[in-house]
Parts: C-alpha cells; structure tokens; sequence
C-alpha cells in the first residue's frame, strides 16, 4: 500500500505526543451545552491488530457529498475538496472529524442514481468523474493515512450490462450461463414474498432484488474468474484497501433456498482468498441484514467484518426506550458470538430511517447513540450526515439526500439544482453552524472519535460488563482503563451504584478523569480480586447523560 511512509510518520508524531494521555474535553455527554473548544482527532497511535481495528469508518454515498460542478450532483472532487473536514491529515491539530476510513457506496458506472445495478465494473460512474479522479482521490486519502473501501456489487448487475444483454439474447449466446435462466416460471417467490423470476425472450431469468437487477450465476467458474478480475483492478489498479460486500447472504442459491446457503460461504471464502493473495492487507466486511448467529457465520473463515444489525437495533431502542437490560443481553450475545471482534457497529445505514427520525429528533438521544457506537467494541461505521443530525425518512431517495454544509442557499452542496432538495430546516443541522457550537452534535462526535483514536483500550476487544441496579444505567468497562457510565432515562440517577470484577485491575486506590466534559468525579476502589462494589463516580447522573472516565492508580 501506497501510503505506508505516510502512516509511520503519523504514528511516530502520535508516540511523541503520549495518546494516553487524557484529552481536554471538547464537548458535553449531557443535555447541558458545554463551552469547549473541540481539538484535533489524531490518528490511531498504537495498533491492536489488523487496521480496521483502529478505524473509525464514514459512510459516503458521493452522489450527495459535494458538487464540484454546480450540476447538482455530488462528485469525485467534491469529496476530494472536502476530505478536509472528515481527516486532515494532522494528527496535532484541527477541525476535523477525526475518522480514519470511508465506505464509498457504489461509484462503478450505473444507469440509476444508486448505483447498485452496474453497467461497467472498471469504470468509475461518469456522474462522479473519472477512474483518474478516483486515483487523485484516493493519493489525497492515503496521504492523510485514511483507508478506503468502496461498495462491490456481486450478486447482481444491471440489465443493461452487455454481459446481461449477451445473455439475454438466447439460449445459444456465449454468456447464457452468466445468469440464472430457466425455460419455465418456476413459480416460486423469493425470501420477503416478492417476485424473483421475470420474463424475458421466452424464458425467465432470476433477479432477487427486482427485475432490472438480474442475478449472476456465481457457480460459473468464468463468472467467479471475471469479478476475481475486477478485484484485481480495484485492489492494485485503483488501490483501495478493501470491499464492503453488498448483499452477501444471497450470493449462490439453492433452489428456493435463497439466502445463507453452504455454497455462498463457499464462493466467498474462495473469493476473499484470491482477494488476499493480491492484497493480504485488504478489508472484506459483508452486508448480512439478518441475526447474530446468522451474522456471525459469516465471519468464522469467509469475511473479516460482518455488519451487526441486531446490536444496531438495541443501541437505538435503549435509547428510545430508557432501559439497559435488552441492549445488556445483546451485547452478551455478539460477544459470545464474535469471540474475536469481527463486526461492524452503526447506528443506521443507506437503507433505514435516519437516525434522528428512529429517535424522534431528540439530540439528547443522539448523544447517547454516538455514545454507546464510539464506545463500545467493534468497527465502527458512521452515516454521512449522522454526525450533524440530518433527518430523512423512507423511500430511499429520502435518506440519501444532500449534505448540509452551510445555512446558504442549497446548503452549501451546490449552487445548482440539488439531485434532490434538501430537507426542511437543513439550516439549523448544518456543519458550519455546528462546528461554531462547542456543545453541538457534531462537536460530540468530534469528541467521541478523538478519543476513540487516541484511547487503544477503547478500540480492543475487550468488555467487562458493569451491574446497576438502576434499570436505566448501563455501564461497562474497556480493557481495565475506561469506564463508561450512561443513564438512558429521561430523568436524572441517584441510586445507581455499579459493581463488578475485573482481574486487569489490581486492588488500590484510583484515580478518575471525565474525558467528555469537566466533571468532578469520585476516586474509585479497587478491593482483591478485582472487585468493585457500589462505586458513583457522581452523586446523581443527569437525565440523559454520559460520562467516559480514565482509571489510573493514584499518584500516577
């Protein structure tokens, strides 16, 4: 990889700078606005394993990031002119939002606004620029030591793809068997009741998702040979650091079993072998919208990361509902399941409800999210917009609108006609204005992520589970130096006192330190064994509110 020189100059600036040590508070865990002033975000300073374990993701659907051209259409340069405030670069100081990765959804060529039904696997969608803005793009990303993934479509291509029109022309075309076709309506409906067979020139061929998405034959070893090509390409041509797997439980069917068939764990082990062997280094994290065992499946030997939906729901609905237990009990269950942490955290994604609309555009409750997403374990991914607390409810155009810069005209994405407008009251959610409000939603992330990255146990595998026997506190323990502490009601905490046992805590006496916002908070006592028993760091946790605590023996 390209940028290697680049990432031991940011560590070695990041070893000098002692990324132990606690940060000033840039903005506050509760309902109180805080009057910090938000510092730089560094890049990871310590490894704990593979890169994505220290790598905070941004999801980019470029489409909606920034027009460079005022035709109303996010681009390639556009997101280049504004890589800034994600990472710039500088692990000393800065603005920016500190994360270290991007999701590019689909960029390949496209006849639809998505992208998701591609036309051309070695092209970059002529909407967004060309494949030397992409290079451009990612020679700017790796100079600032970030990685990129971008989105690769192989369950499916467009009916417009030449390999489609190839195979749709009859049954003694050279790419017939490229798609799944069968002379007679098999009759069958597809996983969620929908139509998955679809006439064409006499026959009907399969399409999952709808009929202008036909489906690949990924038991056809020339198939499986083209797109190990066009990883190839994007691997060492184009150089990103990896694939987010779009609609990896569907990959090979078997008859009317359509998802998580052996023959898909199959294709995808071999897949991301051959994947390997041109980029031991790349990042293979499947979409799999199903349960954790399900999820976790999928992880043991075919892919690095798998998104982790269920955790997802629980951390929103915890925060809707003020209670600990539910999101307590699924935590167990993905610890269980991934014994080695290999799982993406979010909130939401391209296909839900935005995050503010689940949370009934509650900031407070925001908060709490971003809280539990940047401090819990796994890799975590964020929505663009996520951060500044953009709304937009289904259909899908409707939570991928424009970003919102600025309070100006069009937001500041354009000063064209926006591919979509933006919402309502956009000017109340926009970057400039947020970044101005030390106690903004945007400042919290910028919080979060900063100590995410400078903090190795809060990226580590580890969780000690903390007892309250407050029904709205949940509490947990990251790699015996941070605690984190959160009450989810509406209401303020008094009789809270948590307890739990934890060996890499020696018994003695500690120190405590508020990393999110100043807080006086109380020493803590370790008894032997590691045993701690009805320790509040303070009297009463506020409504709604958060506190991340540094535990360090005292006198250090």
């Amino acid at each position: 990889m390209k940028r290697a020189l680049t990432l031991l100059l940011l560590t070695a600036v990041l070893a000098a700078c002692g990324a132990a040590t606690p940060l000033p508070p840039t903005a506050a865990p509760t309902a109180e606005p805080s009057t910090a002033t938000p510092t730089a975000t560094p890049a990871p300073a310590a490894k704990a394993g593979p890169w994505w374990r220290d790598t905070v993701f941004y999801e980019v659907f470029v489409r909606s990031f920034y027009d460079s051209d005022d035709d109303g259409v996010g681009d390639l340069p556009g997101l280049l002119e504004k890589l800034d405030y994600l990472n710039d670069g500088d692990p000393a100081g800065g603005p920016d939002l500190g994360v270290t990765g991007l999701w590019l959804m689909p960029v390949l060529t496209s006849p639809s606004y998505h992208g998701y039904d591609v036309v051309d696997y070695y092209t970059v969608n002529p909407d967004y620029g060309t494949n030397d803005d992409f290079r451009q793009f990612m020679d700017a990303a790796h100079a600032r030591g970030m990685y990129i993934i971008i989105d690769l479509v192989l369950n499916h291509t467009s009916t417009e793809h030449p390999w489609f029109v190839d195979s749709a022309s009859g049954p003694d075309s050279e790419r017939r068997d490229w798609y799944i076709w069968s002379d007679e309506d098999p009759g069958y409906l597809g996983p969620w009741g929908q139509e998955v067979w679809h006439p064409r020139n006499g026959a009907y061929y399969y399409g999952l998702f709808w009929s202008g998405m036909p489906d690949l034959n990924l038991e056809n070893p020339l198939v499986t040979a083209e797109l190990e090509d066009v990883a190839r390409f994007w691997l060492e041509e184009m150089d990103v650091d990896g694939f987010r797997l779009d609609a990896a439980r569907h990959y090979v069917e078997d008859g009317k079993i359509q998802e998580h068939t052996e023959a898909t764990h199959q294709w995808l082990r071999d897949f991301c072998t051959f994947c390997q062997e041109v980029e031991p280094e790349m990042l293979a994290v499947a979409e799999v919208w199903d349960t954790s065992y399900a999820v976790a499946q999928y992880t043991t030997e075919d892919v690095n990361l798998a998104f982790e939906f269920s955790l997802a729901g629980s951390i929103l609905s915890a925060v809707n509902n003020g209670r600990a237990g539910p999101l307590a009990s699924t935590m167990r269950e993905v610890m269980r399941l991934y014994p080695a942490g290999e799982y993406a955290t979010f909130l939401t994604n391209h296909d839900q409800n935005r995050v503010m609309n689940q949370l009934n555009r509650d900031e407070d409750k925001a908060r709490l999210a971003a809280t539990l997403l940047l401090t819990l374990p796994g890799v975590p991914f964020l929505y663009y917009g996520e951060e500044i607390g953009m709304v937009g409810a289904k259909p899908d155009e409707l939570i991928r609108k424009p970003m919102q810069w600025t309070d100006g005209p069009q937001g500041g994405f354009t000063e064209g006609i926006p591919w979509q407008p933006l919402d309502r009251g956009f000017e109340e959610r926009s970057v400039a204005i947020q970044s101005a409000d030390a106690g903004s939603l945007l400042n919290h992330y910028r919080a979060l992520i900063g100590l995410r990255n400078a903090y190795p146990a809060l990226r580590g595998l580890s969780l000690t589970p903390v007892e309250s026997p407050h029904q709205g506190v949940y509490a947990f323990l990251r790699g015996g130096q941070i605690l984190v502490v959160i009450n989810l009601e509406g209401q303020a905490a008094a009789d809270y006192a948590l307890q739990w046992t934890d060996e890499a805590l020696a018994s003695g006496n500690y120190q405590a330190t508020s990393l999110l916002a100043p807080a006086e908070v109380a020493p803590l006592t370790v008894g032997p064994g590691g045993v701690v028993e009805g320790y509040q760091p303070l009297p009463e946790l506020p409504a709604r509110s958060a506190l991340v605590l540094a535990l360090a023996p005292a006198g250090e």
